[in-house]
């Protein structure tokens, strides 16, 4: 393709129709218009950098090393965000400090939850601290997940009354803290391919029911689960080993997976809250936690 002719007469033409000017182009017989810029398009430009100028000078907007400029307004929305949440947790503080304390002064959570005027007062600000701290690994709704046990039954790792999550929500489990909780499925690769296979498929038939404790695989369990497990599979408090009885399974009950927990072992971590969360915060959050379980059983009815 070949550029535009230049018309040999340097007088402006204009175009018959339009009444605009032509730009002397000519493309192959057609000749370029000189179309002036649009007035609806040109005024709404000029009104977009009259703002934009007047926003420099009034608010925020032009970024000083680690600053910025204030504008004249001196307007500056990190100071209104903390001015703002320092107003809600004021809104909050008559039923909130019910819920301070920790350790030994700790309050009686149990029975703070029994108290349906607090409980409609609080609860809105629990599950907005739920959502914001715990959803991401064990849901929404507490129902857990693929390496996150559900919150919304009653099989707990070491105990779901609002006291015993408070203590777990505060340490952790297998975190730095010093007073975490410490839980650890060991792996059996030491143990004979075969015997593991059988096994993983006798744990696996434990929810349904359908495992036999006289069997030899049901041997290898009793030689080697039950201490931490528990008879049947139930699980085992305090030690953190989970039911291996109900549809709450942290990693998966189908065999193929059961193996593979056997031969490598399994070692979760749940940060300690302690650092990020108030006493206050954590107390509220461990009773909404408790009372996951119950609202579960109550829809189930």
């Amino acid at each position: 393709m070949t550029g535009p002719a230049h018309d040999p007469d340097d007088r402006p033409q204009i175009d018959p129709v339009t009444g605009y000017e032509t730009t002397g182009h000519d493309w192959g017989g057609i000749k370029e218009l000189n179309t002036p810029f649009p007035k609806i398009v040109l005024w709404p430009m000029i009104l977009a950098i009259l703002y934009s100028v007047v926003a420099w000078i009034l608010l925020p907007a032009w970024p000083v090393g680690r600053d910025y400029t204030r504008g004249l307004l001196g307007l500056d929305q990190q100071a209104e965000a903390v001015a703002g949440l320092r107003r809600l947790d004021a809104g909050r503080e008559d039923w909130m400090a019910r819920f301070a304390g920790s350790g030994d002064k700790a309050p009686d959570l149990a029975a703070l939850a029994a108290d349906p005027q607090l409980m409609a007062r609080a609860m809105p600000a629990a599950h907005r601290l739920f959502l914001d701290n715990c959803a991401a690994c064990h849901g929404t709704a507490g129902s857990g997940g693929p390496g996150f046990p559900a919150l919304d039954d009653a099989d707990w790792l070491w105990g779901g009354d609002p006291a015993t999550i408070a203590q777990t929500v505060t340490a952790g489990i297998n975190a730095p803290d010093p007073d975490t909780r410490q839980a650890q499925m060991p792996a059996f690769d030491w143990m004979p391919r075969a015997d593991r296979q059988a096994l993983a498929g006798y744990v696996a038939a434990l929810p349904a029911g359908k495992a036999d404790p006289a069997s030899a695989a049901g041997k290898l369990f009793e030689d080697n689960c039950v201490a931490c497990h528990g008879e049947g599979g139930a699980g085992g408090l305090m030690v953190g080993a989970p039911s291996l009885t109900d549809a709450s399974v942290i990693y998966g009950q189908d065999a193929a997976t059961v193996y593979a927990t056997i031969s490598h072992g399994r070692q979760g971590v749940m940060p300690a809250w302690s650092g990020r969360l108030s006493p206050e915060q954590i107390n509220l959050l461990s009773v909404y936690v408790a009372g996951l379980a119950r609202q579960a059983e109550g829809a189930g009815q």
